[in-house]
């Protein structure tokens, strides 16, 4: 054989470019998450201001265990070939976060788990000296359960049908053949009992510690059910019960002179709230009232100086100003922050990625020929993105604030990790829908080159023959 000269491009692919095209999930995904962990590392190390209560180092090593834990997370996920662990896992999402929210709102003590109180709200427990933030946890098991429950009604409505034993919902079939009980055997109320009941009933148990968090909570559950193909009318009467169910809550509040659900006055401060730097000009500077005026405009107003600052390519990594006057401005205010040092340029490059997650979930969801799959991709993508949005509508001061961190960017290693999870099952869906496609595609080659060698064999018969 002539030597050309020219390497096979399969063996010239070595270290990284190999492991690039080795992987099976979808590239683009992987991709937007290696560009966020690595910003994400890069602006909490520069927007750290140098007197801060731990050093730039502690900081920059705290976090890197974080992002290095959540690469890990996102790999073993990643890593796993069947969708029905993610299926079965996921059957026990609401149960888990009830319990979880059960401790935090009865603000149990039970040694090892213990629920905390932090600036005036119970978010979080402490487990072997960890914080957990529970609503974080929460929307990505929400998220799985309604992909299941979704899923599972199909299944079970489709079993029925063929006059088949339904392999789900037992316990609404079982009660179904009870004596005052035969309702559970109609569809609305399957779907009222596994869907819509859980899904009230945790936001209505977020909204203690946060009503922001309640709000975005129900946004996203709702979105999964379309996601899911709830008929439009029942999503109509679960949005009227969830606001019929925050209009009771409020009025309990307002007939309690705000002793029930003191949260709710910290949301409609926010609402209210008015961030105008000429409020503090009817005060005397140096007074507590200046400076309880001015703490109360620090972080909005300083986040819109940020933006303004920043311009069309920013200041530069590292040159932040803003990071000296907000508080933890690589929390709540990442956005902010990176717009100022990277300029409008850099935060369209943020919107761009995440919009591309949305996308490339939705191709995802597409190939997929398991509902669960189709809902899970759809249901996390629409999670991150949708909690994306919300965090630079507050920073852009469109919406009051919510606390909503950014995924995979702000810092926070409870929302670090549960966004990781996010990502992975979606790599892991990504994975298998491929392969799956993959197979199906070598299998049609198989059979057109079968029938190929059929017909080429036929054709030298007729040729023998004459």
């Amino acid at each position: 054989m002539e030597n050309t000269g020219c390497k096979n491009p399969e063996t010239s692919k070595k270290g990284l470019w190999k492991f690039i095209d080795n992987m099976e999930g979808d590239k683009v995904i992987w991709i937007i998450v290696l560009l966020l962990m690595l910003t994400s590392i890069l602006a909490i190390f520069s927007s750290t201001p140098l007197l801060s209560e731990q050093t730039r180092i502690e900081i920059m090593k705290n976090h890197g265990l974080v992002a290095a834990a959540g690469l890990a997370l996102i790999i073993g996920l990643y890593n796993i070939k069947k969708i029905g662990v993610f299926r079965f896992l996921s059957q026990f999402g609401f149960f888990v976060t009830f319990v979880l929210l059960l401790i935090l709102d009865l603000h149990w003590k039970l040694g090892f788990l213990n629920a905390q109180e932090i600036n005036g709200a119970w978010r979080t427990l402490e487990l072997f000296g960890f914080q957990i933030h529970v609503y974080e946890i929460a929307k990505v098991a929400m998220v799985m359960y309604l992909a299941w429950a979704l899923h599972a009604f199909k299944q079970d409505r489709d079993a029925l049908e063929a006059g088949e034993e339904s392999p789900t919902f037992s316990l609404a079939n079982w009660l179904g053949t009870k004596k005052h009980f035969e309702f559970m055997k109609k569809p609305f109320w399957k779907r009222a009992f596994y869907i819509y009941l859980p899904s009230l009933l945790v936001c209505a148990m977020v909204a203690p510690g946060s009503n922001s968090s309640a709000i975005f909570m129900a946004i996203i559950l709702i979105g999964v059910m379309m996601i899911g193909g709830v008929p439009f009318r029942e999503l109509v009467l679960a949005g009227v019960a969830l606001i019929a169910t925050a209009g009771i809550l409020f009025g309990i509040h307002k007939a309690t002179d705000g002793d029930f659900m003191p949260r709710i006055k910290t949301l409609i401060s926010r609402i209210e709230a008015d961030y105008d730097i000429d409020t503090l000009k009817e005060l005397k500077p140096g007074t507590q009232e200046f400076y309880d005026a001015l703490d109360k405009i620090r972080q909005p107003y300083g986040a819109k100086v940020a933006i303004h600052e920043g311009g069309l390519i920013g200041k530069g990594s590292g040159n932040s100003t803003q990071k000296y006057s907000v508080t933890h401005i690589y929390s709540d205010f990442m956005f902010s922050f990176l717009i100022e040092e990277y300029g409008l340029f850099g935060g369209i490059l943020i919107i761009i990625l995440y919009i591309s997650l949305i996308a490339r979930s939705s191709m995802i969801a597409r190939m997929c020929s398991n509902g669960f799959a189709k809902i899970a991709v759809g249901g996390l993508a629409f999670l991150i993105t949708g909690q994306a949005v919300m965090h630079m509508l507050v920073n852009v001061e469109i919406i009051p604030m919510t606390g909503q961190t950014l995924p995979l960017l702000s810092d926070g290693a409870s929302a670090f990790l549960v966004s990781s999870v996010a990502f992975g099952i979606i790599l892991s869906i990504s994975r298998m829908a491929k392969k799956k496609i993959q197979n199906a595609e070598e299998t049609i080659d198989m059979k057109r080159d079968d029938i190929q060698a059929r017909l080429d064999i036929l054709e030298q018969i007729e040729d023998d023959k004459l």
